[in-house]
């Protein structure tokens, strides 16, 4: 009898977190990869810059983020951080859905502009924010878009414009579409007085921004496998009635096809900014 106490095993369970400990475990102490599933803690997820250390899958970056892995520190100052777009068609919901997005994102809108310095050189910035609305264009937007390329034309400011976005803004109608045009005009006013305008798209660029001011810098650079692209794949196979290869779209699809001039990996990318930002200075020195 005592034998067999001694050798029966006792039957192991696994303990369930009570509510109160889930409670206790602190958020955003670690990330988990959305392409490998790997997990890492968060502060060496945000040193790699959202990059994952195993599979580079490039995730996304708020603006705020983005700016600050870039700029100079201190150097940033937000222009029109207050404009904010209305509701011009009386869409259902809309207001809701704008405040509930200003809410989570601490933005009037899906765009931040501004001016800084990287490595002390002078630049006006751009950053679409995928937070807000999928960061599609609409009224405000473009307006700001337009407002960057004019500021930087007098104070004679290269511009970065790192894009974002789902496209125009369904919920604006044809004021969201006029941007195309309103943002292409600011572009060409800007290249006429000698301004230099480098895009960085990142994952996704589609529909309208692709179509306009994504398109007609003077340096078009993307980030690895980003989406870049007007209509979705879904819609352009059915028009075509043909099979698209898989990498369709993608920067590295673009880079093949001429529509962008290099794939930069998100770690490499100040490095490279730096170097095009002191080669218009010089350009600009010497004329």
């Amino acid at each position: 009898m005592q034998l067999k106490k001694i050798f029966t095993k006792k039957k192991k369970y696994a303990a369930i977190p009570t509510e109160k400990a889930k409670q206790d475990i602190p958020e955003g102490l670690v990330i988990k990869c959305e392409g490998c599933a790997k997990i890492y803690y968060e502060k060496e997820w945000k040193k790699h810059l959202n990059v994952c250390p195993s599979c580079e899958l490039h995730h996304k970056m708020t603006a705020f983020e983005r700016i600050e892995s870039l700029v100079d520190e201190g150097s940033f100052k937000e222009w029109d951080q207050d404009v904010e777009t209305t509701n011009p068609l009386d869409f259902p919901d809309y207001d809701e859905k704008l405040k509930k997005d200003q809410e989570k994102t601490g933005l009037k809108d899906a765009v931040v502009i501004g001016e800084a310095a990287i490595e002390e050189l002078p630049v006006a910035i751009v950053v679409m924010d995928p937070r807000f609305r999928m960061a599609s264009m609409g009224a405000v937007v473009g307006e700001k878009i337009a407002r960057t390329l004019e500021i930087a034309r007098k104070k004679k400011l290269p511009v970065i414009i790192f894009t974002a976005s789902g496209g125009a803004r369904m919920q604006e109608g044809m004021i969201s579409l006029m941007q195309m045009a309103k943002t292409s005009i600011a572009i060409e006013r800007f290249d006429r007085s000698g301004g230099c305008l480098i895009n960085v798209m990142t994952n996704p660029t589609t529909g309208g921004v692709t179509a306009s001011f994504a398109s007609i810098g003077d340096y078009h650079f993307a980030e690895p496998q980003a989406l870049i692209g007007f209509a979705g794949r879904r819609i352009i196979e059915q028009t075509i009635r043909e099979k698209l290869p898989q990498s369709f779209q993608t920067a590295e699809f673009q880079l093949e096809h001429g529509q962008v001039d290099r794939v930069v990996h998100r770690l490499e990318l100040k490095e490279l900014l730096t170097k095009v930002l002191k080669m218009h200075r010089v350009r600009s020195d010497e004329s």
